[in-house]
């Protein structure tokens, strides 16, 4: 039985999984306080599931790119209660999370691209095709994203997810666009209960630097 957590985007997220039965679910949009919900949630979320942390045999969480405060408050919690119930805690990318919460045809996902509006000119972008990574997730320009997108779609239904899939949009003429503000907490929960049992604990994914450094001595 798996708990996701998200608290990356403007939502704090969780959802159970249990094997493919969605136990509960539930995303409340915010974009700050996510400290304080995410675990008020998650223990209003495995009561309504009729599940005990105890219960639980791995955990998911998202870890990024997103908010900086959000995703290591996330990433807190998940590695605390993990570690507390001695069970794995599987990272799962927020981009890689956006593109598995898009609507399938017939069940099966086609080119699907998370992409979220980064800010100063550049998106962060990672594309998938049939649930395949054509790419590592990336920060870049989005003149430069619009190119790699053009670069690795091969004609067909595309769908771009994310904040940014806007900005990138004209260069895939009929294109399925998708601006939620926040991904699937079940697809993220869908993602970790394919992997491999993880040799260390997830990490922040931060795909640039951070706008402030320290001064120089």
């Amino acid at each position: 039985m798996i708990l996701s957590i998200d608290t990356c985007l403007a939502a704090s997220s969780v959802a159970i999984l249990d094997g493919d039965t969605v136990r509960a679910a539930r995303s409340e949009p915010m974009t700050r306080g996510h400290q304080e919900r995410i675990a008020v949630i998650a223990r209003e979320v495995a009561a309504e599931a009729g599940v005990t942390f105890v219960g639980l045999t791995r955990i998911a969480v998202t870890v990024g790119p997103g908010s900086f405060t959000g995703l290591r408050v996330g990433l807190s919690f998940a590695k605390g209660l993990a570690t507390a119930l001695s069970i794995p805690c599987v990272g799962v990318n927020t981009l890689e999370a956006l593109a598995a919460s898009a609507p399938r045809e017939n069940g099966v996902s086609g080119f699907v691209a998370g992409v979220l509006d980064a800010k100063m000119g550049q998106v962060y972008l990672q594309v998938f095709d049939g649930g395949t990574a054509l790419m590592a997730p990336d920060a870049l320009e989005v003149g430069v994203a619009a190119a790699r997108l053009a670069e690795l779609w091969s004609g067909g239904p595309a769908t771009l997810v994310g904040s940014g899939a806007p900005l990138v949009a004209e260069v895939l003429p009929g294109a399925t666009v998708l601006t939620p503000a926040f991904a699937d907490p079940v697809a993220i929960a869908r993602l970790a209960a394919a992997r491999p049992v993880p040799t260390h604990s997830p990490r922040p994914l931060y795909l640039r630097a951070p706008y402030a450094v320290a001064p120089a001595a």
